[in-house]
């Protein structure tokens, strides 16, 4: 009988609604059938939070200790939880590493807290890179939900830099991280369906000629490379074509938008290109309601299912 893939839950912002959700998921009776829920956090973190959801505390917990409890307040959070957000997905991708988890689900960071803390943080798929070594020019975020995956070329940039960061070289090795994840879950040859930068994928050069000096170097370079990729395509209508296994774009908004549509709770942001399975939650800390007991699992425990899934197959 083959065994349950181990997966560390990494809290998130212990003022937001991270460790509610966290305890929530691992007492899930779809989450247990199908892994082993280890949750990475502050036990002291958790037991508070359990006491307001009328629960005892979780035993399956490895205990960072990175933040005193005595001074959190839920919906408030600061410098010293940013700094804990990272001390705890990092002591999970550590256990990845060292073999001890097979995958890492995070719950949602506070980019603020964590630039108070004066840390360099700008999203969890090149933060993850730099964690594991890897080039954070080589991992990308893939939206994942029932019905779209999608990869990004640039991800939590302003739009300017964004565009001025979307190159050939760029879209190329998103293309191939896109491929290799993918195939990771089973998927032996993927179709990949490829946004342009400019409205309708420019119209012929009528809207801008990024596509033309772009992206088709691009796809005809990973076509040659075995990827069978497609378009480019106006993002606004390619997400109506459901022959593709994924779909690549070239900033936030042309994937976010859509896989939020489609399905809030059941989204999840996975790291691809990194030596590690790693993904998180795709909903922000929930301040207004953290500490309250009121805060929904659904989207942590999608994310889990998918990750396990994912492990099981690797």
């Amino acid at each position: 009988m083959t065994s349950k893939p181990r997966i560390a839950i990494a809290i998130g912002d212990p003022a937001g609604i991270g460790p509610e959700i966290s305890i929530k998921a691992s007492l899930n009776r779809d989450v247990c059938d199908i892994c082993d829920p280890v949750i990475v956090g502050d036990y002291e973190v958790l037991a508070r939070y359990a006491h307001v959801l009328r629960k005892p505390p979780p035993e399956n917990v490895v205990d960072v200790g990175a933040i005193n409890v005595n001074f959190l307040t839920p919906g408030e959070s600061d410098a010293s939880c940013g700094r804990a957000i990272l001390e705890y997905a990092a002591k999970a991708v550590d256990m990845a590493q060292a073999g001890e988890v097979d995958a890492v689900v995070a719950c949602p960071q506070t980019q603020s807290s964590i630039k108070a803390a004066g840390i360099e943080f700008d999203g969890y798929p090149s933060w993850v890179a730099r964690r594991t070594g890897t080039d954070p020019d080589d991992v990308f975020m893939m939206l994942v939900s029932d019905r779209l995956r999608i990869a990004h070329v640039t991800l939590h940039l302003g739009i300017r830099e964004a565009l001025d960061l979307i190159d050939t070289p760029r879209i190329v090795r998103t293309l191939s991280a896109a491929n290799t994840a993918l195939q990771r879950i089973g998927i032996a040859t993927p179709r990949i369906a490829v946004s342009g930068i400019n409205p309708h994928a420019g119209e012929d050069g009528l809207f801008g000629s990024e596509e033309a000096e772009i992206v088709m170097p691009a796809l005809d370079q990973a076509r040659a490379a075995g990827i069978d990729a497609h378009g480019p395509f106006g993002a606004d209508t390619m997400y109506l074509d459901k022959s593709f296994d994924a779909y690549v774009v070239m900033y936030h908004d042309q994937g976010h938008i859509p896989a939020k549509l489609v399905g809030f709770d059941g989204t999840a942001a996975f790291a691809i290109g990194t030596p590690v399975l790693f993904s998180s939650v795709a909903h922000g800390s929930a301040f207004d309601i953290a500490g309250r007991g009121k805060a929904s699992a659904g989207a942590l425990v999608w994310a889990i299912k998918q990750i396990s899934g994912a492990a099981a197959a690797a």
